[in-house]
């Protein structure tokens, strides 16, 4: 199976998107996941489309969480795959 991939938009200097960015490689081990980083500060669209959301973790067009890492939410998505 390839590898999917998951969309995490953050900001720099973000330390909530530090924490969920340290967290998700744990809950990721073992499966064919990784981690896109998307920073949203130069981009208008991306900025009016997250910007009081960041951290936001996607997969796809499915959002995951936003401003902290729910990791049922990450698990049931990961047993569906």
């Amino acid at each position: 199976m390839p590898g999917r991939q998951l969309t995490l938009y953050s900001r720099l200097g973000c330390h909530l998107c530090e924490d969920m960015q340290n967290q998700l490689p744990q809950y990721l081990e073992g499966t064919s996941l990784s981690i896109n980083i998307v920073f949203i500060d130069n981009d208008s669209e991306l900025e009016q489309q997250y910007g009081t959301l960041v951290p936001v973790l996607k997969a796809g067009e499915k959002e995951i969480c936003h401003y902290f890492l729910d990791i049922k939410a990450l698990q049931q998505y990961i047993s569906e795959l």
